[in-house]
């Protein structure tokens, strides 16, 4: 008997629910904020309807500018003449596994923890 009620009065919560939400619901799809839209480094973009974007309703959404990625590239190339190289990211424990890099082909060879190049200068004897 209780659950057929349930069932009968299910419409009607549904009817509140739908007016609750509707104010949150313009307030997502009247946003013309770009910082909303920006994508993250991790690719994190969300569509316009979307739930989780009314905690920018209020606040500024922060995204950084300088993806690791971007950063890493600014740093020149390690040359050296050795044909192989090890990497362990500097700075003792703040590294990582040391890494063995072979340089025998010719080009930028880049560590696969952080990104770091090596490239083998030619030696003319």
């Amino acid at each position: 008997m209780a659950s057929k009620q349930l069932i009968n009065n299910l419409s009607k919560v549904g009817r509140c629910a739908e007016s609750w939400a509707k104010p949150l619901t313009a307030a997502r799809n009247s946003s013309t904020r770009c910082d909303v839209e920006q994508v993250t480094h991790t690719g994190q973009v969300f569509d316009k309807d979307d739930y989780r974007n009314v905690r920018f309703v209020n606040a500024k959404r922060y995204v950084n500018e300088n993806w690791g990625i971007k950063l890493i590239d600014e740093v020149p190339p390690t040359v050296t003449t050795e044909r192989v190289v090890h990497c362990d990211g500097g700075n003792g424990p703040l590294g990582h596994p040391k890494v063995y890099i072979n340089l025998d082909k010719p080009g930028n060879h880049t560590c696969g923890y952080c990104g770091l190049r090596f490239v083998k200068k030619d030696e003319h004897h």
